[in-house]
Protein backbone atom coordinates (compact mmCIF):
# COMPACT_ATOMS: atom_id res chain seq x y z
CA UNK A 1 0.00 0.00 0.00
CA UNK A 2 1.35 3.52 -0.69
CA UNK A 3 2.80 5.14 1.93
CA UNK A 4 2.27 8.71 2.65
CA UNK A 5 2.43 12.11 4.37
CA UNK A 6 -0.59 14.21 5.22
CA UNK A 7 -0.53 17.62 4.92
CA UNK A 8 -3.04 19.57 7.51
CA UNK A 9 -4.59 23.00 6.02
CA UNK A 10 -5.25 25.47 7.95
CA UNK A 11 -6.29 27.74 5.57
CA UNK A 12 -2.79 29.20 3.94
CA UNK A 13 -2.19 30.09 0.27
CA UNK A 14 0.48 27.92 -0.14
CA UNK A 15 -0.34 24.56 1.30
CA UNK A 16 -0.84 23.16 -2.34
CA UNK A 17 3.00 24.12 -3.17
CA UNK A 18 3.46 22.41 0.01
CA UNK A 19 1.95 19.22 -1.71
CA UNK A 20 3.47 19.68 -5.38
CA UNK A 21 7.11 19.62 -3.73
CA UNK A 22 6.42 16.82 -1.49
CA UNK A 23 4.99 14.98 -4.80
CA UNK A 24 7.96 15.88 -6.43
CA UNK A 25 9.96 13.77 -4.80
CA UNK A 26 7.67 10.78 -5.60
CA UNK A 27 6.04 10.67 -2.28
CA UNK A 28 1.94 10.51 -2.36
CA UNK A 29 0.34 13.13 0.01
CA UNK A 30 -2.95 13.92 0.64
CA UNK A 31 -4.26 17.75 2.04
CA UNK A 32 -7.53 17.58 4.54
CA UNK A 33 -8.92 20.22 6.27
CA UNK A 34 -7.44 21.12 9.62
CA UNK A 35 -10.58 19.91 11.66
CA UNK A 36 -10.86 16.78 9.66
CA UNK A 37 -9.12 13.86 11.95
CA UNK A 38 -6.56 12.53 9.97
CA UNK A 39 -6.66 8.32 9.98
CA UNK A 40 -3.19 7.54 11.21
CA UNK A 41 -2.51 3.47 9.87
CA UNK A 42 0.13 2.20 8.79
CA UNK A 43 0.62 3.91 5.89
CA UNK A 44 1.26 7.55 6.89
CA UNK A 45 4.71 8.31 7.51
CA UNK A 46 4.28 12.06 8.42
CA UNK A 47 2.13 15.24 8.98
CA UNK A 48 3.16 18.57 8.00
CA UNK A 49 0.71 21.57 9.15
CA UNK A 50 0.13 24.40 6.64
CA UNK A 51 0.15 27.97 7.22
CA UNK A 52 -2.85 30.04 7.74
CA UNK A 53 -4.25 33.82 7.68
CA UNK A 54 -5.34 33.35 11.42
CA UNK A 55 -3.15 34.31 14.90
CA UNK A 56 -3.46 31.45 17.54
CA UNK A 57 -4.18 34.24 19.59
CA UNK A 58 -7.50 35.06 17.93
CA UNK A 59 -10.79 33.41 19.28
CA UNK A 60 -11.98 30.19 17.26
CA UNK A 61 -8.19 30.11 15.74
CA UNK A 62 -7.66 26.79 14.05
CA UNK A 63 -6.62 23.83 16.78
CA UNK A 64 -5.72 20.56 16.54
CA UNK A 65 -4.16 17.70 19.01
CA UNK A 66 -0.72 17.64 17.94
CA UNK A 67 0.42 15.73 20.95
CA UNK A 68 -1.64 12.69 19.67
CA UNK A 69 -0.23 13.03 16.17
CA UNK A 70 3.06 13.42 17.43
CA UNK A 71 2.64 9.94 19.15
CA UNK A 72 2.31 8.02 16.13
CA UNK A 73 4.39 10.15 13.45
CA UNK A 74 6.94 12.82 12.87
CA UNK A 75 5.55 16.68 12.62
CA UNK A 76 6.36 19.59 10.85
CA UNK A 77 4.73 22.64 11.68
CA UNK A 78 5.44 25.54 8.89
CA UNK A 79 4.42 29.05 10.08
CA UNK A 80 1.21 29.06 12.19
CA UNK A 81 1.93 25.22 12.68
CA UNK A 82 4.73 25.84 14.20
CA UNK A 83 3.42 28.87 16.19
CA UNK A 84 0.55 26.52 17.47
CA UNK A 85 2.85 23.62 18.48
CA UNK A 86 4.65 26.54 20.21
CA UNK A 87 1.52 27.76 22.05
CA UNK A 88 0.03 24.40 23.39
CA UNK A 89 3.48 23.28 24.28
CA UNK A 90 3.80 26.15 26.91
CA UNK A 91 5.55 28.84 24.62
CA UNK A 92 4.38 32.28 24.05
CA UNK A 93 3.62 33.61 20.33
CA UNK A 94 3.01 37.27 20.20
CA UNK A 95 2.21 39.85 17.25
CA UNK A 96 5.55 41.78 15.66
CA UNK A 97 6.69 44.27 16.71
CA UNK A 98 6.97 45.09 12.49
CA UNK A 99 5.19 42.00 10.12
CA UNK A 100 7.88 40.06 8.43
CA UNK A 101 7.06 39.57 4.87
CA UNK A 102 9.33 38.62 2.29
CA UNK A 103 13.01 37.34 1.84
CA UNK A 104 15.07 36.79 4.49
CA UNK A 105 18.27 35.81 5.72
CA UNK A 106 17.54 31.79 7.90
CA UNK A 107 21.06 31.15 9.73
CA UNK A 108 21.10 27.47 11.06
CA UNK A 109 22.78 27.57 14.42
CA UNK A 110 23.03 23.71 14.57
CA UNK A 111 23.93 20.88 11.78
CA UNK A 112 20.62 19.84 11.86
CA UNK A 113 19.22 16.72 9.94
CA UNK A 114 16.89 19.41 8.63
CA UNK A 115 19.37 21.28 7.32
CA UNK A 116 21.04 18.62 5.64
CA UNK A 117 23.00 19.98 2.42
CA UNK A 118 21.84 23.46 2.86
CA UNK A 119 24.58 26.14 3.73
CA UNK A 120 24.35 27.76 7.55
CA UNK A 121 23.34 30.91 5.99
CA UNK A 122 20.16 30.92 3.76
CA UNK A 123 17.69 32.59 2.11
CA UNK A 124 14.00 31.70 2.92
CA UNK A 125 10.29 33.40 2.45
CA UNK A 126 9.05 35.32 5.86
CA UNK A 127 4.91 35.54 5.63
CA UNK A 128 3.88 36.32 9.46
CA UNK A 129 2.51 39.15 11.68
CA UNK A 130 3.11 37.16 14.89
CA UNK A 131 6.12 36.23 16.18
CA UNK A 132 7.19 33.73 18.36
CA UNK A 133 8.62 35.59 21.71
CA UNK A 134 8.86 32.33 23.84
CA UNK A 135 9.62 28.70 23.26
CA UNK A 136 8.09 25.68 25.30
CA UNK A 137 11.25 24.55 27.64
CA UNK A 138 11.72 21.82 26.07
CA UNK A 139 12.50 23.39 22.74
CA UNK A 140 15.78 24.15 20.88
CA UNK A 141 16.25 26.64 18.85
CA UNK A 142 18.05 25.66 15.38
CA UNK A 143 17.46 28.24 13.15
CA UNK A 144 17.08 32.58 13.60
CA UNK A 145 17.39 35.58 11.24
CA UNK A 146 18.32 39.28 11.89
CA UNK A 147 14.61 40.28 13.03
CA UNK A 148 12.93 37.06 14.42
CA UNK A 149 15.04 34.77 17.30
CA UNK A 150 13.52 31.96 16.41
CA UNK A 151 13.26 31.19 12.63
CA UNK A 152 13.60 27.14 12.96
CA UNK A 153 13.11 25.10 16.49
CA UNK A 154 13.18 20.92 17.41
CA UNK A 155 10.90 19.71 20.22
CA UNK A 156 13.00 17.52 22.21
CA UNK A 157 11.78 14.06 24.12
CA UNK A 158 8.86 13.78 22.09
CA UNK A 159 7.61 10.56 21.17
CA UNK A 160 8.53 11.43 16.87
CA UNK A 161 10.71 14.21 15.81
CA UNK A 162 8.24 17.36 16.24
CA UNK A 163 9.81 20.81 14.34
CA UNK A 164 8.80 23.81 13.99
CA UNK A 165 9.17 26.71 10.81
CA UNK A 166 8.60 30.06 10.76
CA UNK A 167 9.46 30.60 7.07
CA UNK A 168 7.71 28.97 4.20
CA UNK A 169 10.13 26.04 2.49
CA UNK A 170 7.62 25.50 0.20
CA UNK A 171 8.00 28.41 -2.04
CA UNK A 172 10.30 29.09 -4.75
CA UNK A 173 11.73 32.52 -3.25
CA UNK A 174 13.42 29.91 0.02
CA UNK A 175 16.22 28.73 -1.84
CA UNK A 176 16.80 25.54 -0.09
CA UNK A 177 13.17 24.85 0.93
CA UNK A 178 12.81 21.83 -1.62
CA UNK A 179 15.64 20.37 0.28
CA UNK A 180 14.56 20.48 3.57
CA UNK A 181 11.20 19.16 2.98
CA UNK A 182 12.86 16.78 1.31
CA UNK A 183 15.23 15.70 4.54
CA UNK A 184 11.92 15.91 6.45
CA UNK A 185 10.12 13.40 4.34
CA UNK A 186 13.03 10.97 3.22
CA UNK A 187 15.29 11.48 5.87
CA UNK A 188 13.21 11.86 9.33
CA UNK A 189 9.81 9.97 8.05
CA UNK A 190 11.87 7.35 6.09
CA UNK A 191 9.72 7.64 3.09
CA UNK A 192 10.64 5.37 0.13
CA UNK A 193 9.90 7.58 -2.69
CA UNK A 194 8.31 5.27 -4.71
CA UNK A 195 5.36 6.87 -6.00
CA UNK A 196 5.51 6.81 -10.02
CA UNK A 197 3.44 6.57 -12.99
CA UNK A 198 3.92 2.58 -13.28
CA UNK A 199 3.26 2.21 -9.56
CA UNK A 200 -0.14 4.67 -9.80
CA UNK A 201 -1.39 2.90 -13.19
CA UNK A 202 -1.11 -0.60 -11.41
CA UNK A 203 -2.51 -0.06 -8.04
CA UNK A 204 -5.22 1.96 -9.24
CA UNK A 205 -6.22 -0.47 -12.07
CA UNK A 206 -6.09 -3.01 -9.44
CA UNK A 207 -8.52 -1.17 -7.49
CA UNK A 208 -11.17 -0.49 -10.12
CA UNK A 209 -11.01 -4.02 -11.15
CA UNK A 210 -12.19 -4.88 -7.39
CA UNK A 211 -14.39 -2.04 -6.86
CA UNK A 212 -16.31 -2.67 -10.22
CA UNK A 213 -16.33 -6.52 -10.52
CA UNK A 214 -18.15 -7.44 -13.81
CA UNK A 215 -20.54 -4.47 -13.82
CA UNK A 216 -20.61 -1.23 -16.12
CA UNK A 217 -19.49 2.27 -16.02
CA UNK A 218 -20.77 5.43 -18.05
CA UNK A 219 -19.11 8.05 -18.89
CA UNK A 220 -18.81 11.40 -20.73
CA UNK A 221 -15.76 12.52 -22.37
CA UNK A 222 -14.31 16.06 -23.08
CA UNK A 223 -11.90 15.24 -25.67
CA UNK A 224 -9.42 16.89 -22.77
CA UNK A 225 -6.77 15.17 -20.75
CA UNK A 226 -8.60 14.50 -17.61
CA UNK A 227 -11.29 12.30 -19.05
CA UNK A 228 -9.04 10.55 -21.56
CA UNK A 229 -6.85 9.51 -19.47
CA UNK A 230 -9.11 8.32 -16.48
CA UNK A 231 -11.07 6.73 -19.28
CA UNK A 232 -7.99 4.91 -20.27
CA UNK A 233 -7.27 3.40 -16.82
CA UNK A 234 -10.88 2.39 -15.94
CA UNK A 235 -11.14 0.89 -19.91
CA UNK A 236 -7.60 -1.20 -18.85
CA UNK A 237 -9.20 -2.65 -15.61
CA UNK A 238 -12.84 -3.30 -17.30
CA UNK A 239 -12.44 -3.23 -20.89
CA UNK A 240 -15.91 -3.05 -22.82
CA UNK A 241 -17.80 -2.80 -19.74
CA UNK A 242 -16.68 0.69 -20.12
CA UNK A 243 -19.48 2.94 -22.24
CA UNK A 244 -18.18 6.19 -23.16
CA UNK A 245 -19.95 9.47 -24.43
CA UNK A 246 -18.69 12.33 -26.05
CA UNK A 247 -21.10 15.33 -27.02
CA UNK A 248 -20.53 17.38 -29.78
CA UNK A 249 -21.91 20.77 -28.40
CA UNK A 250 -21.23 23.17 -31.03
CA UNK A 251 -18.65 24.95 -28.70
CA UNK A 252 -15.47 22.71 -29.19
CA UNK A 253 -12.45 23.65 -31.16
CA UNK A 254 -12.47 23.70 -35.22
CA UNK A 255 -12.81 20.17 -36.23
CA UNK A 256 -12.47 18.95 -32.37
CA UNK A 257 -15.05 16.39 -32.40
CA UNK A 258 -14.03 14.33 -35.63
CA UNK A 259 -10.51 14.72 -34.31
CA UNK A 260 -11.36 13.64 -30.65
CA UNK A 261 -13.62 10.74 -32.04
CA UNK A 262 -10.50 9.04 -34.34
CA UNK A 263 -8.31 9.33 -31.33
CA UNK A 264 -10.78 7.32 -28.71
CA UNK A 265 -11.49 4.59 -31.15
CA UNK A 266 -7.76 3.95 -32.04
CA UNK A 267 -7.63 3.93 -28.13
CA UNK A 268 -9.91 1.18 -28.42
CA UNK A 269 -12.77 2.84 -26.07
CA UNK A 270 -16.72 1.67 -26.43
CA UNK A 271 -18.10 4.99 -27.18
CA UNK A 272 -21.00 7.22 -28.71
CA UNK A 273 -20.74 10.15 -30.10
CA UNK A 274 -23.63 12.56 -29.90
CA UNK A 275 -23.98 15.81 -32.29
CA UNK A 276 -25.90 18.18 -30.54
CA UNK A 277 -24.59 21.39 -31.68
CA UNK A 278 -28.25 23.03 -32.42
CA UNK A 279 -29.76 22.06 -29.21
CA UNK A 280 -27.03 24.21 -27.91
CA UNK A 281 -27.80 27.05 -30.11
CA UNK A 282 -30.77 26.49 -29.22
CA UNK A 283 -30.93 27.22 -26.16
CA UNK A 284 -28.17 29.89 -25.58
CA UNK A 285 -30.23 31.61 -27.64
CA UNK A 286 -30.49 35.31 -26.02
CA UNK A 287 -28.05 34.47 -22.71
CA UNK A 288 -25.29 36.89 -22.33
CA UNK A 289 -24.61 36.37 -18.62
CA UNK A 290 -21.50 34.49 -17.98
CA UNK A 291 -22.89 32.13 -15.52
CA UNK A 292 -26.31 31.90 -17.04
CA UNK A 293 -24.74 30.29 -20.13
CA UNK A 294 -22.74 28.40 -17.66
CA UNK A 295 -25.83 26.79 -16.33
CA UNK A 296 -27.16 26.39 -19.69
CA UNK A 297 -24.53 24.67 -20.86
CA UNK A 298 -24.15 22.27 -17.46
CA UNK A 299 -28.21 21.33 -17.67
CA UNK A 300 -27.96 20.44 -21.81
CA UNK A 301 -25.09 18.21 -20.98
CA UNK A 302 -26.65 16.70 -18.08
CA UNK A 303 -29.65 16.24 -19.80
CA UNK A 304 -28.29 14.68 -23.02
CA UNK A 305 -25.94 12.44 -20.98
CA UNK A 306 -28.77 10.75 -19.42
CA UNK A 307 -30.75 10.23 -22.49
CA UNK A 308 -27.82 8.07 -23.76
CA UNK A 309 -27.56 6.36 -20.71
CA UNK A 310 -31.20 5.68 -20.76
CA UNK A 311 -30.00 3.52 -23.60
CA UNK A 312 -27.89 1.28 -22.21
CA UNK A 313 -28.37 -1.38 -19.05
CA UNK A 314 -27.64 -1.90 -15.73
CA UNK A 315 -25.11 0.84 -15.03
CA UNK A 316 -24.12 0.69 -12.17
CA UNK A 317 -21.16 3.71 -11.95
CA UNK A 318 -20.23 6.84 -13.10
CA UNK A 319 -16.63 7.26 -14.26
CA UNK A 320 -15.43 11.23 -13.81
CA UNK A 321 -11.85 12.67 -14.73
CA UNK A 322 -12.11 14.65 -11.23
CA UNK A 323 -8.81 15.98 -10.56
CA UNK A 324 -7.39 17.42 -7.05
CA UNK A 325 -7.38 20.90 -7.54
CA UNK A 326 -11.16 20.51 -8.14
CA UNK A 327 -11.42 18.41 -4.76
CA UNK A 328 -9.23 21.19 -2.76
CA UNK A 329 -11.50 24.04 -4.60
CA UNK A 330 -14.79 22.31 -3.49
CA UNK A 331 -13.23 21.31 -0.11
CA UNK A 332 -12.12 24.26 2.01
CA UNK A 333 -10.88 24.56 5.79
CA UNK A 334 -14.32 26.07 6.42
CA UNK A 335 -16.37 23.43 4.76
CA UNK A 336 -17.35 23.18 1.16
CA UNK A 337 -15.96 26.55 -1.00
CA UNK A 338 -17.72 29.37 -2.73
CA UNK A 339 -18.64 28.64 -5.94
CA UNK A 340 -16.20 30.32 -7.91
CA UNK A 341 -17.32 28.94 -11.36
CA UNK A 342 -19.93 26.13 -11.72
CA UNK A 343 -18.54 23.92 -14.04
CA UNK A 344 -15.20 23.51 -11.18
CA UNK A 345 -18.08 21.64 -8.74
CA UNK A 346 -17.12 18.37 -8.06
CA UNK A 347 -19.56 15.32 -8.78
CA UNK A 348 -22.51 17.48 -10.60
CA UNK A 349 -24.20 14.13 -11.85
CA UNK A 350 -24.36 11.26 -9.37
CA UNK A 351 -27.46 13.48 -7.76
CA UNK A 352 -29.54 13.14 -10.55
CA UNK A 353 -28.52 9.49 -11.80
CA UNK A 354 -27.78 7.50 -8.56
CA UNK A 355 -24.67 5.82 -9.55
CA UNK A 356 -21.61 5.31 -7.55
CA UNK A 357 -18.69 7.57 -8.77
CA UNK A 358 -15.12 5.93 -10.17
CA UNK A 359 -12.24 8.79 -9.91
CA UNK A 360 -9.46 7.43 -10.70
CA UNK A 361 -7.05 10.59 -11.00
CA UNK A 362 -9.26 12.64 -8.22
CA UNK A 363 -5.87 12.89 -6.23
CA UNK A 364 -3.97 13.86 -9.08
CA UNK A 365 -2.22 17.18 -10.38
CA UNK A 366 -2.48 18.13 -13.82
CA UNK A 367 0.81 17.62 -14.63
CA UNK A 368 0.56 14.08 -12.82
CA UNK A 369 -2.37 13.33 -14.78
CA UNK A 370 -0.10 14.08 -18.36
CA UNK A 371 2.62 11.50 -17.33
CA UNK A 372 0.07 8.94 -15.82
CA UNK A 373 -1.17 9.37 -19.54
CA UNK A 374 2.54 9.29 -21.34
CA UNK A 375 3.07 6.03 -19.64
CA UNK A 376 -0.19 4.27 -20.48
CA UNK A 377 0.98 5.07 -23.98
CA UNK A 378 -1.44 8.55 -25.19
CA UNK A 379 0.42 10.20 -28.23
CA UNK A 380 2.33 12.90 -26.29
CA UNK A 381 0.70 15.14 -29.14
CA UNK A 382 -2.37 14.08 -27.42
CA UNK A 383 -1.48 14.28 -23.68
CA UNK A 384 0.36 17.58 -24.03
CA UNK A 385 -2.79 19.71 -25.45
CA UNK A 386 -3.61 22.62 -23.90
CA UNK A 387 -6.58 22.76 -21.11
CA UNK A 388 -10.19 23.79 -22.72
CA UNK A 389 -13.03 24.97 -20.47
CA UNK A 390 -15.66 22.98 -20.01
CA UNK A 391 -18.74 25.15 -21.30
CA UNK A 392 -16.24 25.58 -24.53
CA UNK A 393 -15.86 28.35 -26.55
CA UNK A 394 -19.59 29.04 -24.88
CA UNK A 395 -17.38 31.50 -22.18
CA UNK A 396 -14.93 32.42 -24.90
CA UNK A 397 -17.43 34.63 -26.58
CA UNK A 398 -18.13 37.66 -24.75
CA UNK A 399 -22.22 38.28 -24.71
CA UNK A 400 -24.74 35.91 -26.46
CA UNK A 401 -23.38 32.72 -28.24
CA UNK A 402 -24.39 32.40 -31.97
CA UNK A 403 -23.76 29.90 -34.64
CA UNK A 404 -22.11 32.69 -36.83
CA UNK A 405 -19.72 33.81 -33.65
CA UNK A 406 -18.78 30.65 -33.11
CA UNK A 407 -17.59 29.86 -36.74
CA UNK A 408 -15.48 33.12 -36.28
CA UNK A 409 -13.82 32.23 -33.25
CA UNK A 410 -13.04 28.70 -34.15
CA UNK A 411 -11.37 29.84 -37.48
CA UNK A 412 -9.51 32.54 -35.89
CA UNK A 413 -8.65 30.42 -32.56
CA UNK A 414 -6.99 27.32 -35.00
CA UNK A 415 -4.71 30.39 -36.65
CA UNK A 416 -3.15 31.13 -33.29
CA UNK A 417 -2.68 27.89 -32.42
CA UNK A 418 -1.75 26.91 -35.51
CA UNK A 419 1.23 29.73 -35.70
CA UNK A 420 2.11 28.81 -31.80
CA UNK A 421 3.02 25.43 -33.20
CA UNK A 422 4.79 26.71 -35.91
CA UNK A 423 6.61 28.88 -34.13
CA UNK A 424 7.74 25.64 -31.13
CA UNK A 425 5.95 28.08 -28.40
CA UNK A 426 2.69 25.69 -28.25
CA UNK A 427 4.79 23.13 -25.44
CA UNK A 428 6.17 26.56 -23.69
CA UNK A 429 2.73 27.30 -22.97
CA UNK A 430 0.50 25.97 -20.48
CA UNK A 431 -2.66 27.63 -22.38
CA UNK A 432 -4.08 29.36 -24.49
CA UNK A 433 -7.25 30.49 -26.63
CA UNK A 434 -8.41 32.62 -28.09
CA UNK A 435 -11.78 35.40 -27.00
CA UNK A 436 -14.29 37.19 -28.95
CA UNK A 437 -15.25 40.03 -27.45
CA UNK A 438 -18.64 42.18 -27.44
CA UNK A 439 -16.67 45.01 -29.48
CA UNK A 440 -16.74 46.13 -33.09
CA UNK A 441 -14.39 48.73 -34.35
CA UNK A 442 -13.61 50.71 -37.61
CA UNK A 443 -10.83 49.02 -39.32
CA UNK A 444 -9.84 49.82 -43.50
CA UNK A 445 -8.66 47.02 -45.48
CA UNK A 446 -8.07 47.96 -49.31
CA UNK A 447 -10.19 50.60 -50.51
CA UNK A 448 -12.70 49.61 -47.73
CA UNK A 449 -13.95 50.93 -43.75
CA UNK A 450 -14.82 47.98 -42.20
CA UNK A 451 -16.78 47.31 -39.04
CA UNK A 452 -16.08 43.82 -37.35
CA UNK A 453 -15.02 42.27 -34.26
CA UNK A 454 -12.07 42.15 -32.04
CA UNK A 455 -10.55 39.00 -30.94
CA UNK A 456 -8.10 39.08 -27.24
CA UNK A 457 -5.41 36.08 -27.43
CA UNK A 458 -4.94 34.73 -24.18
CA UNK A 459 -1.76 32.76 -23.45
CA UNK A 460 -0.54 32.24 -20.16
CA UNK A 461 2.55 29.75 -18.59
CA UNK A 462 1.70 27.55 -15.41
CA UNK A 463 2.08 24.88 -13.30
CA UNK A 464 -1.23 23.52 -12.62
CA UNK A 465 -3.27 26.00 -13.65
CA UNK A 466 -4.42 27.37 -9.77
CA UNK A 467 -1.75 30.30 -10.76
CA UNK A 468 -0.84 31.94 -13.79
CA UNK A 469 1.52 34.95 -15.62
CA UNK A 470 1.14 35.94 -18.93
CA UNK A 471 3.47 33.55 -21.80
CA UNK A 472 5.78 36.34 -23.13
CA UNK A 473 5.40 35.56 -27.02
CA UNK A 474 8.08 37.57 -29.39
CA UNK A 475 6.62 40.72 -30.91
CA UNK A 476 7.01 39.29 -34.09
CA UNK A 477 4.67 36.49 -33.74
CA UNK A 478 2.54 38.58 -32.21
CA UNK A 479 2.59 40.67 -35.34
CA UNK A 480 2.33 37.76 -37.34
CA UNK A 481 -0.81 36.17 -35.59
CA UNK A 482 -2.68 39.79 -35.50
CA UNK A 483 -1.97 40.08 -39.55
CA UNK A 484 -2.90 36.37 -40.28
CA UNK A 485 -6.34 36.25 -37.69
CA UNK A 486 -7.18 39.22 -39.57
CA UNK A 487 -6.56 39.14 -43.27
CA UNK A 488 -8.15 35.28 -43.07
CA UNK A 489 -11.20 35.92 -41.34
CA UNK A 490 -13.62 38.04 -42.50
CA UNK A 491 -15.77 39.54 -39.80
CA UNK A 492 -12.49 40.35 -37.36
CA UNK A 493 -10.80 43.45 -38.16
CA UNK A 494 -8.34 44.06 -34.43
CA UNK A 495 -6.54 41.88 -32.44
CA UNK A 496 -5.60 42.44 -28.66
CA UNK A 497 -2.75 40.59 -26.20
CA UNK A 498 -3.79 40.23 -22.70
CA UNK A 499 -1.06 40.54 -20.22
CA UNK A 500 -3.29 39.90 -17.23
CA UNK A 501 -1.88 36.93 -14.32
CA UNK A 502 -3.56 34.94 -12.23
CA UNK A 503 -4.53 36.49 -9.66
CA UNK A 504 -5.92 38.70 -9.81
CA UNK A 505 -7.20 37.70 -13.36
CA UNK A 506 -8.48 34.38 -14.15
CA UNK A 507 -7.06 32.35 -17.13
CA UNK A 508 -10.41 32.47 -18.90
CA UNK A 509 -12.71 35.73 -19.25
CA UNK A 510 -16.04 34.28 -18.57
Amino acid sequence: MTEKIIILDFGSQYTQLIARNIRELNIYCEIIPYHQKPLLDATVKGIILSGSPCSVNEDGAPDVDITAMNEAVPVLGICYGAQLTTKKFGGKVEKSTHREYGRAHVQNTSDHILFQEVPSDHIAWMSHADSITELPPQAKIIAVTQSIPVAAFEMQQTPNPLFGLQFHPEVTHSDFGKKILSNFALKVCGCQGDFTPASYIQETVDRIRTEVGDRKVIMALSGGVDSTVAATLIHKAIGQNLFCVFVDNGLLRKNEFDEVMKAYETLGLNIDGVRAADRFYDALKGESNPEGKRKIIGKLFIDIFQEEAAKMQDIAFLGQGTIYPDVIESVSVNGPSATIKSHHNVGGLPDTMHLQLVEPLRYLFKDEVRKIGLALGLAPSFIHRHPFPGPGLGIRILGEVTAEKVELLQEADALYLQILREENLYDTIWQAGTILLPVQSVGVMGDERTYEFTVALRAVTSVDGMTADFAHIPHQVLAKISNTIINRVKGINRVVYDISSKPPATIEWE
